[in-house]
């Protein structure tokens, strides 16, 4: 009995990038827009195929955010997860290997090579479905995202996005931009508080906008939050930047 000898199946293999960062007190995702088919004129992540068979993904993933958004300083990029649904792409079986990145101030992107165009957009109305997205990438960036809310629940990370020095009202703003959602701010006081280590005290008080002395933090040693700052136990109840209430130690919870 004869058997027919083995071929490789024909798979491409590409990477996608999901870049976050704050602007204007908004989480924002960098997107390009395609000037090639397929979905020529939507937006995608940047990305794109390995050039060799030799490249490292890596490497990949860094040169593609480079030629396509021209960013080539964006700090330390993590993997996220690979996507390989069938049908996922018209060109044929495209496995991608999806890198994230979440970085305080960014430039402002330069499009190259086949993008037409490269921008910030903000991702509510990225995920709202309200913007015509290539591929499968919405799905990817809403997991990206959801990666990025996790990370401030369990890690140091919102003081990467706030000065040197800062309130713990603006602390809060960056926690609100991040999971989209407006936090009560004694209670955000409350666990910034128990988290020993993720803040410590910085010089004088500052006078806030209405003239109320505020408490000045800047980063503590802690790097991995315990307690977490868990989303589920903030309540919602205080618009997003009020910085009214009154701190339980005193002043304001700013």
């Amino acid at each position: 009995m004869s058997v027919e000898p083995w071929e490789p199946p024909s798979v491409l293999l590409a990477v996608d990038l999901v870049i976050l960062t704050l602007r204007s007190a908004r989480l924002h995702v960098l997107l390009i827009e395609r000037g090639v088919e397929p979905y020529r004129g939507s937006f995608a992540l940047p990305g794109g195929f390995l050039s060799h068979g030799d490249e490292d993904i890596f490497v990949a993933a860094r040169r593609e955010l480079s030629e396509e958004a021209g960013l080539a300083d964006v700090p330390h990029l993590e993997m996220l997860s690979v996507y390989g649904e069938p049908g996922r792409d018209p060109r044929g079986r495209v496995i991608s290997v999806a890198y994230l990145a979440i970085a305080p101030r960014l430039p402002e992107p330069v499009a190259g090579t086949d993008a037409a165009g490269a921008c910030w957009k903000p991702v509510e109305d990225v995920l709202s479905s309200g913007l015509k997205l290539a591929f499968d990438h919405r799905r990817i960036i809403a997991d990206g995202v959801e990666c990025a809310r996790v990370k401030l629940e369990h890690s140091a990370l919102a003081t990467a996005f706030c000065a040197d020095t800062f309130t713990i009202s603006e602390l809060q703003q960056v926690y609100e931009a991040v999971w989209g959602v407006r936090l009560d701010p004694r209670n955000f006081y409350r666990k910034v508080q128990n988290a020993r280590g993720f803040i410590v005290p910085a010089g004088p008080m500052r006078r806030t906008e209405n003239g109320r002395p505020a408490r000045l933090f800047k980063p503590g040693p802690l790097q991995v939050l315990y307690p977490p700052m868990a989303r589920s136990a903030q309540s919602v109840s205080a618009p997003p930047g009020d910085s009214t209430a009154q701190n339980p130690e005193g002043g304001v919870l700013s």
